[in-house]
Parts: structure tokens; sequence; C-alpha cells
């Protein structure tokens, strides 16, 4: 394939996997909205005045950029797990790997249709937020490069997800006993340097934990992580999980019988 050729396959499956979303925001962009205010509302309004100051900041101050990170990462994930079963449930998903196109521009068209679906609802949520409480944001640079390498991870993520999903049921199972308890436990809520010593070490296993200290960074300028550490942890599971994907997608694992 020439380099146009390549350009307009990746454009029509970038193109499919937009509409897909859009076509049915409904379903797609406002449930997360909505449940995501009434976050706002218990643990802001409700629970926040309680619970007090948290690192310097307000309490609902505080969790806004969590909120927001928690909302890509989910609907990043739910995004490309969704549509690329849904390929291999149709059956079509066949025709593009046996079709001139190469692997990683297949790839790269479901992710973007993840990453487009992932900051379509951060936007939305951060406008809602404004609701509650006044934007501020300390580093624009900080802020955008870490959501967008977020929504690639988890859109690689529910990828490979996908391709190991049997039935529908199983596009479910990882977000419900995975994605869920670590997003929860990823420092969303609170500080980790409120845990003890040993739950401290064991939330630094937590990948996401990384990616909403820096996110929060971008925010408010403050983390309980290293930025630099935040990145490098953030791209480096980005590379091997790409590397990782396009091996799935050239064995056909999951997908050629």
């Amino acid at each position: 394939m020439t380099t146009h050729d390549k350009w307009i396959a990746l454009k029509t499956i970038a193109i499919k996997e937009i509409l897909r979303f859009s076509r049915i925001w409904v379903q797609t962009i406002l449930p997360p909205v909505m449940t995501t205010a009434l976050y706002f509302i218990i643990f802001g309004n409700l629970i926040g005045p309680r619970i007090g100051e948290m690192e310097g900041f307000g309490y609902m101050e505080f969790i806004i950029p969590g909120l927001i990170m928690m909302a890509v990462i989910t609907n990043s994930y739910s995004n490309v797990v969704s549509s690329f079963y849904g390929s291999k449930f149709q059956r079509h998903i066949e025709e593009m790997l046996i079709s001139p196109i190469p692997n990683y521009i297949i790839l790269i068209g479901f992710l973007t249709g993840g990453v487009a679906r992932g900051l379509m609802v951060g936007i939305a949520v951060t406008v809602v937020s404004l609701l509650f409480n006044p934007l501020n944001v300390h580093s624009i640079p900080v802020m955008f490069s870490m959501i967008i390498l977020t929504a690639i991870l988890f859109s690689l993520a529910g990828l490979i997800n996908g391709v190991y999903a049997n039935s529908f049921d199983d596009i479910s199972i990882v977000p419900t006993f995975v994605l869920t308890p670590l997003t929860y436990l990823g420092g969303i809520f609170y500080s980790i340097s409120m845990l003890p010593d040993f739950w401290q070490s064991a939330s630094l296993l937590n990948p996401i934990l990384y990616m909403v200290n820096a996110f929060r960074y971008g925010f408010l300028g403050i983390s309980d992580i290293s930025l630099l550490i935040s990145y490098g942890i953030s791209i480096g599971f980005i590379v091997v999980l790409y590397v990782f994907c396009l091996y799935l997608l050239r064995k056909g694992h999951g997908i050629r019988t």
C-alpha cells in the first residue's frame, strides 16, 4: 500500500470508530457524565465539608482531577473492547486482517476511537465540574499530555481484552474485577500520604496512581509521585501494550480459526 492508501484506510477506520459512539451519545457520553456529577454532589458537596482540606485544597477541588481521569480511563477502555469484540462477533475483523492494510493501521484506527471517546467524556465531565468548583490549571502541557497518554494506554488494554473475549460477558470481567478496583484505589479520593506505610508501598504497584497524580499536578500543582516516574511508567506501559497488541493481531489470536 502507498502512504496515501494507508492514510485513507486509517481515516476510514477512525471515522467509523468515532461515529460508532457519537451517534449513540445518550448511551456513551451522557451516562458517565451523570455518574460523575453524582460523585461531585455526594463526595464533594455532602461529604467534602466534613473531610475538610486535602493537601491544602478543598476536598471538591482535590477530587475533580481524579474523577475526570476515572471517566477517561473507563470510557477509553470500554469503547475499544466493545468495538473490537463487536468486530469479532460480526465477523468483519477478518476482512481487515486479510486485506493489505498493515496491522498497525488497524490498531491505530481502533485507538483513535477510544482516545476520542475518552477525551469527549473528559471534556464533558470537566464542564460539569465547573458547576461545583472553579477550574484551576497549574500546567496545561502536563494535564493535556497525561490525559492523552492515559487514554492511549487504556485503549490498548481494551483491545487486548477484546482479543481474548469469547462472549459479551467476557468484556465486562476485567473492568469489573480489575479496572474498577485499581481506579478506586488509585488516589482519586485521597492522598496516599494518609495511608500507613505498608499500604503506601502497596499503592505504588497500581499504575493508575501515577496517572491520576500527574494529572492532578496539571490542575493543582501537587502530586504524591514524581512527574518523571509517572511519565516513565505511563510511556513504558504504552510501549509494551502496543507491541503486544501488534503481536496479537499478527498472530490472529482469538480471531483466526
